[in-house]
């Protein structure tokens, strides 16, 4: 009599395993941009602002960013190095009459005075994100970060990391653009 050999089912599931994680990366390499930090925020109001005072620069509110125009919200720090290396941007942009409010991200208000000091300021107004609370409700993964809102208070946009020239023409000037009204 022979005996019939009985393949394990545990067996096959390396293979099957090694083929379902083979297909995720793929689908994921297919991605239009793999190292987009993508935001659950685009196309909704912008989350609630729990700020305070910096260095007498009263807070901005909900109000102001619900003003009509299409205005920019930068979380920007003084220990930062590549808010540092943006800056310069943002100067230009506000020179251009672009709006800007700032939220200092747990930052020394006294050095982040000394940063804008030194390097400029650019925003329409301030405030102090201390506790990193109003970070973490607008998504933040770190500083730099940069949002586009249109007049409502709508965020349009979403930028992680320092804005530079190109960035600011290919993603940042379009909406801004876009956003004012037609002249006859």
């Amino acid at each position: 009599m022979s005996e019939k050999r009985r393949i394990s089912p545990l067996l096959l599931l390396p293979p099957v395993l090694f083929a379902g994680l083979a297909a995720l990366f793929f689908i994921g390499m297919g991605r239009d941009d793999p190292d987009a930090l993508p935001s659950m925020l685009i196309g909704k109001p912008a989350p609630a602002l729990v700020l305070s005072d910096l260095a007498g620069q009263g807070p901005f509110d909900a109000a102001a960013l619900a003003d009509g125009k299409v205005k920019l919200v930068n979380f920007w720090a003084s220990w930062c190095a590549p808010c540092r290396q943006e800056h310069p941007e943002l100067e230009a942009l506000a020179g251009a009459g672009v709006t800007i409010y700032g939220i200092n991200y747990k930052d020394d208000p006294a050095k982040a005075m000394r940063f804008l000091d030194e390097l400029g300021n650019p925003f329409a107004a301030l405030g102090a994100d201390r506790s990193g609370r109003t970070a973490i409700e607008w998504g933040v993964y770190g500083v730099p970060e940069t949002f586009v809102l249109d007049g409502d208070g709508t965020v349009l946009l979403r930028h992680p990391g320092p804005l530079t020239p190109a960035i600011v023409e290919a993603e940042i000037r379009p909406l801004l653009k876009d956003s004012r009204p037609e002249s006859n």
